[in-house]
Parts: structure tokens; sequence; C-alpha cells
């Protein structure tokens, strides 16, 4: 079973990922990606597809031109999850 993080695991994990938001009514991360256009975006959203489907771990999420609005839970969990977590820092390095 996938355990949900404690209040201290959030808090680090919200300190580390600080272009994260924590949306309280769901207990997920959430960000807003802006890009140049609509390439740009789709295909940072490939690139996040094939990282979420080998950690079998998919975002919900939503494109509309340039933008894209990420939001990570575990439903197994019941809220956040370290594999939330993962996926998180995983999108992050694919930005640098």
């Amino acid at each position: 079973m996938i355990e949900q993080l404690d209040e201290d695991e959030r808090a680090a994990a919200l300190d580390e990922l600080g272009e994260w938001d924590y949306d309280e009514t769901r207990d997920a991360l959430t960000r807003a990606f802006v890009f140049a256009d609509f390439v740009e975006a789709f295909g940072f959203m490939t690139r996040v597809a094939i990282l979420a489907e080998k950690a079998d771990h998919h975002p919900e999420w939503s494109n509309v031109y340039n933008r894209v609005d990420v939001l990570l839970t575990t439903h197994d969990a019941g809220g956040l999850s370290a594999r939330d977590v993962a996926l998180a820092r995983g999108i992050e390095a694919l930005l640098e």
C-alpha cells in the first residue's frame, strides 16, 4: 500500500519544490508551466508522459495553447505521497 505523506514530509517536499503549490482541497501538488507556444508545451507534455509511464504514476493535467497545468496526487493513498514528489522532481529535471 502507498502511504500518504505526513505533515512534516509534506512541508519538506513543498520547501524542496519551491515552484510547486499545495492544493489543500485535493492534498496535491500543483504547478502551471508556460511555454513560448503550443509546440513547446506539447513537447513538454510528451516528455512528462514518457516519464510518468515509466514511473507508472500519471498526472492530472490540462493544456491550453502554451500553458500546461499539472496536479499530482496519489489516488491509492488518498492524497499526496512520495510518488508525487518523485514525479515532480522528475518534471523539474526535464526543465533543466
